[in-house]
């Protein structure tokens, strides 16, 4: 099949956003390349957890991506933070093959398809397989089971990553498309940028009206998300993207990591979570370390909110990852007592390297050794019966 081709030919169809320019001012908006990073902020402590010794199946699965994360972003963090993340508490270790079925380099639709429902797609594709046709992710099947499900982004939450766990569709750019599709589920929680995806929109529907008739409490800024302890809510952070740690976007992440957690473990059947910390992939696009570095620590931050509930619940199973790898990053000196960090790059987009997963709980020795990112969904569904 021509890949590109058929991208193209579906550009001309569906509804496209007219703010999709706004969207991928992250691409095209690139400033000059920023290789060195000095810690800015006072390090953050990082709790040694232990691991439950089960042999019992997850009843919850909390699947963090950082999107962009490779080895050497893992570690410009470890560096940054004075040697230390909570990514450090996991002993179960592997890697994983991020290759799409039309490309050698995957973009992050294909990539975050894979990693939702076990099947390779073309680059641009959202939760459809190679001929288009739909495919069942893992939240949907979580769902299914009668579990509570949530999507949590600190992109737009129509972006390829958070999508790929809700949206079928043929192309990533039709963000309104793909928007109405959160309406044709009945997940319990979605927090990320994006609300205007829903509210200005070519078709003149306001998508806010159509969640609250269906129970959604629908929350503007992670201080209003923060206060929703139960019930189902669509939290919105900003009106498309939201903005990086450098620009002053603070904890949004770990406290809507949080609230998630809060809201679905009200459910006695237990409840599937994705996290992505997607502006790691954005550093790298812009050859920037500091915000590869401040990004890679607001998501560790998130995973240590995962791993201090898992810990105590003792039936969560915490599964960290990268849809791939983005940059082409490496790391030619850093100080672990000044937190500075001297990066460089091969690209200003993504790469074909192998990417880390990380396990924690219940099964997660299964995901040791060298997996394609296909394997990863069916472990997890394997394990938790979906």
């Amino acid at each position: 099949m021509n890949y590109t081709y058929l991208i193209l030919a579906f550009a001309g169809f569906g509804l496209l956003s007219t703010s999709l320019s706004a969207q991928n001012d992250y691409l095209t908006n690139k400033s000059e390349s920023v290789k060195n990073f000095t810690r800015i902020e006072q390090t953050y402590p990082v709790a040694i957890v232990t691991e439950p010794n089960t042999t019992n199946k997850p009843k919850n699965v909390i699947f963090l991506i950082g999107d962009g994360m490779g080895v050497s972003q893992v570690f410009s963090g470890i560096v940054a933070n004075g040697g230390n993340l909570h990514l450090k508490n996991f002993r179960n270790i592997g890697f994983s093959e991020t290759q799409s079925a039309s490309d050698f380099v995957t973009d992050s639709g294909a990539g975050g398809t894979a990693l939702s429902t076990g099947e390779r797609t073309y680059n641009g594709a959202i939760g459809v397989n190679a001929d288009t046709v739909a495919i069942q992710n893992i939240r949907e099947k979580a769902e299914l089971r009668g579990k509570a499900t949530g999507v949590i982004s600190t992109s737009s939450i129509t972006h390829a990553t958070p999508a790929s766990f809700v949206a079928h569709q043929p192309n990533r750019e039709w963000l309104e498309t793909i928007a109405a599709d959160f309406l044709k589920t009945n997940i319990d929680v979605f927090i990320g940028g994006g609300s205007k995806n829903f509210t200005h929109r070519r078709d003149k529907k306001d998508l806010t009206v159509d969640l609250k008739q269906k129970g959604y409490q629908v929350a503007y800024g992670i201080e209003e998300i923060a206060k929703i302890n139960s019930g189902k809510l669509a939290g919105f952070t900003s009106d498309y993207h939201n903005k990086s740690k450098l620009e002053g976007r603070g904890n949004e992440l770990p406290i809507a990591t949080s609230t998630a957690i809060n809201i679905l473990n009200n459910d006695p059947d237990g409840f599937f979570l994705m996290v992505e910390g997607s502006q790691i992939d954005w550093g790298g696009h812009n050859n920037n370390t500091g915000i590869i570095v401040t990004e890679m620590l607001d998501f560790d931050q998130a995973i240590g909110v995962a791993l201090a509930f898992a810990e105590k619940n003792k039936e969560t199973l915490v599964i960290v990852t990268a849809d791939h790898e983005t940059g082409g990053f490496s790391i030619e000196n850093g100080n672990f007592t000044t937190g500075s960090v001297m990066g460089n790059f091969t690209s200003d987009d993504h790469s074909g390297v192998m990417v880390p997963v990380f396990a924690f709980g219940p099964g997660a020795d299964l995901f040791r050794g060298f997996l394609k990112n296909t394997d990863i969904p069916k472990i997890i569904s394997e394990l938790s019966g979906y």
